[in-house]
Formats: C-alpha cells, sequence, structure tokens
C-alpha cells in the first residue's frame, strides 16, 4: 500500500512540475489561430458545461416561451446583437467570428444541447475567454425573449427568419409612431401655437441674436 501511495505521489509531483514549467517557460501557444491540445480542450469543455448546468439548475423557466409575440421580440436582440458572431437562417457570420478562438457556435446546435434555462444563464452571464459577453445589463424578459428565438433555431428557414425580423421592424416603428403622436395634456413644443399662460412672456432667441 505504502508504495501504490509513494507512486501516486510520485506521479502527481511530476505532473505538477510539468505544469509550472510549461506556465513560467511561456512554451503555450496561447495565439487564437491555432487550436488547444486535445486535452486542453476536453478540460475547458467539461469544466465549461458542468458549470453552466450547476448555476442554472435553478432557474424556472417563464410559461408561453414560445408565444409568438416573444419570438418576434428576440429577434430584436438578436439580430442587432447576436448575429454577428453566431450567424442565423440565411445570414453569415461577421469577419470578427471568424478570427475567434473558439469559434462561436451555430446556436441551432446550441439549443439542441442547452435547457431554455442553461441559454438563458449564458445569454446573462457570458463565458469567460470565449467573447461570449454577458447581457445582464438588459432586462429578464428581453432575455427569455431572445432564448425564445434560439429555441427556435432549430429547422428555420432562412425564410422563417426574415418574416420574423421584417415584424419585429414594424413593430418597432409602430412603438416609435406611438411615441411621436402628441398625448392629450402634453405640453406644446416650442415653436407651437399655445399661449403661456404662466403670465411671462415668450423669449424667442434667432439667428443673429435678435429678440422679440
Amino acid at each position: 500500500m505504502r508504495s501504490v501511495i509513494a507512486t501516486v505521489a510520485a506521479v502527481v509531483v511530476l505532473f505538477a512540475l510539468a505544469g509550472a514549467v510549461l506556465l513560467y517557460s511561456g512554451a503555450y501557444y496561447v495565439g487564437a489561430d491555432q487550436p488547444h491540445w486535445s486535452l486542453t480542450s476536453w478540460l475547458i469543455n467539461e469544466a465549461r458545461n458542468r458549470s453552466i448546468r450547476a448555476h442554472a439548475s435553478g432557474i424556472a423557466v417563464p410559461a408561453g416561451l414560445d408565444d409568438p409575440a416573444r419570438i418576434t421580440a428576440g429577434v430584436t436582440h438578436y439580430a442587432e446583437h447576436c448575429v454577428v458572431c453566431h450567424g442565423a437562417p440565411g445570414v453569415e457570420r461577421g469577419d470578427l467570428a471568424e478570427g475567434l478562438y473558439p469559434r462561436p457556435p451555430n446556436l441551432a446546435d446550441a439549443a439542441r444541447v442547452y435547457r431554455p434555462g442553461e441559454l438563458f444563464w449564458i445569454v446573462k452571464h457570458g463565458i469567460r475567454m470565449t467573447g461570449m459577453p454577458a447581457w445582464g445589463d438588459h432586462g429578464d424578459d428581453e432575455l427569455w425573449a431572445t432564448v425564445a428565438l434560439i429555441e427556435k433555431l432549430p429547422g428555420m428557414t432562412e425564410q422563417d427568419y426574415a418574416k420574423l425580423v421584417a415584424g419585429s421592424r414594424a413593430q418597432g416603428r409602430h412603438h416609435e409612431d406611438q411615441e411621436a403622436v402628441p398625448q392629450p395634456g402634453a405640453a406644446q413644443q416650442p415653436g407651437g401655437s399655445d399661449h403661456d399662460h404662466s403670465g411671462k412672456g415668450h423669449n424667442h432667441n434667432h439667428p443673429g441674436g435678435h429678440q422679440h
């Protein structure tokens, strides 16, 4: 038994020394134009996937995740922030994504691997050393809408995605038009015909310094 323990201890010490030499010598290549060693990739992938599943285990998925309105809202965030790296049906990834390592995944594949709660955790908190940012400064409703869109990516056609983007843009224009309509009782903007009821006169400044 003592010889077994001594052997195991010696192996551990040798691995620690080899790791220290590799670390302090600078021999390990960290450039993004070459992949990790197979063992390194395996360790990183295992650590990432297990961490995601552990931290996302208590996240409750909201009801109605597949609501068409929620999916349409999700494509807004996706088209603005995600498609440049991950692409979309009929939309190629940007040049930035081609230079990243690891390469940003096709999120249709990610939707098959991760549960909705895990996707939400990833979108909200990001992933270290991958280029995936944390979107925690966006509201949870927006992030769940993004997850709803990602869940629909497997099997989504180019035409389906184009319709969702068009619907999102039309919805955005509708909100802009609503905000532009003066509301009852709203104050008139400068240049309008309303009179000042405060008892004070108007001072109108014009180019050239004239006032009247």
